[in-house]
């Protein structure tokens, strides 16, 4: 996406990622029922504190809008290339919330 590589099912630390772009600390997560805030939050943080992003969608939304779930990762891919990475001494980057 966008010359973007995204890898599937992506060990980072005790997680699996259901997708990550290395190059740009981006995972999309694909989110069923069994999951929500209250679940995935502890594995939100987790992945945030080691300076990944995480954009989460509900499988509805991808099955169902996938345009709007295209243009809100391109959007985020956009931004990757003005975020410093993390060997260049850049901050921990902001929670970003997604989809759903």
């Amino acid at each position: 996406l966008g010359g973007f590589k995204f890898k599937q099912q992506e060990t980072i630390g005790p997680f699996i990622a259901d997708f990550a772009c290395v190059e740009c600390r981006l995972i999309i997560e694909a989110d069923g029922g069994q999951h929500g805030p209250e679940r995935d939050g502890r594995r939100t943080a987790y992945l945030n504190d080691l300076e990944w992003h995480v954009l989460r969608f509900w499988n509805n939304d991808i099955l169902q809008n996938r345009a709007g779930v295209v243009q809100r990762i391109s959007e985020e891919l956009g931004g990757a290339a003005s975020r410093p990475s993390p060997a260049s001494g850049g901050g921990k980057p902001a929670q970003r919330a997604g989809g759903g």
